[in-house]
């Protein structure tokens, strides 16, 4: 289990997020929703280890996480997704993915084939430039390249941040068959209706608090939601 309690960082000289407090159960998919700028980028890099809390607790499986560095808590079984997808582009889409393994050199062949598996137009791709690839093919890749430490929980930023809405769609695809085979993930997204039309359970933040949580078949009838994110 992922928990998360108590969460305060600031972004700069703003306090960003505050008193943030989330759940993601073993098996679990949660989403955390907002519009731009509420906080959730802040609330994963904080997760992450990529930015250093205020204050407040961020917990894998009882392992506190919240002063570790980025690596440690890849090593400690979660995987990130960036906004962006920040891929390797003078590398291969092969090469990005070896490049991310941490858990062991006999394990690459494995995770090798669960990523095209789940995305087969990587392994058709797998000696092409990263760089020279599609917006939808480079998220795939960064998600496979995540896939590639075995991760216990995975957390992805934005991933439908600028496709087209077929890409969209074959992205939450994929990331709903990995749920699916046991995957734990924390999504953030600011296209909401998406995110509810897939999660088991959604938190809302607003100026970097969480001012909704429920599960999405409660949460669409509350008329705040309906007004300010599904429209």
């Amino acid at each position: 289990m992922l928990t998360v309690s108590g969460l305060s960082a600031s972004y700069g000289a703003i306090r960003a997020v505050e008193d943030v407090s989330l759940e993601v159960p073993v098996g679990g998919f949660a989403a955390l929703l907002g519009a731009n700028g509420a906080g959730k980028s802040t609330t994963l890099r904080s997760i992450m280890g990529l930015h250093r809390p205020i204050k407040g607790s961020v917990k894998l499986r009882d392992v506190e996480l919240s002063r570790l560095s980025l690596h440690r808590v890849v090593r400690l079984g979660m995987a990130f997704v960036p906004e962006g997808r920040m891929v390797a582009a003078p590398l291969t889409v092969e090469e990005n993915l070896r490049l991310s393994v941490y858990a062991g050199r006999h394990h690459i062949a494995k995770h090798l084939d669960r990523v095209y598996q789940l995305f087969p137009r990587l392994k058709e791709r797998r000696t092409q430039t990263a760089g020279l690839m599609s917006g939808g093919e480079q998220q795939m890749l960064a998600i496979g390249r995540a896939m590639m430490s075995g991760p216990d929980v995975l957390v992805l930023d934005e991933p439908s941040m600028g496709l087209a809405p077929a890409i969209v769609d074959l992205v939450f695809e994929a990331i709903v068959a990995l749920h699916a085979q046991g995957q734990t993930v924390l999504l953030v997204e600011q296209n909401a209706a998406v995110a509810m039309s897939v999660v088991q359970y959604a938190y809302f933040l607003k100026r970097g608090r969480i001012v909704l949580q429920g599960k999405p078949s409660e949460l669409r009838n509350s008329p705040e939601v309906m007004e300010a994110y599904l429209g």
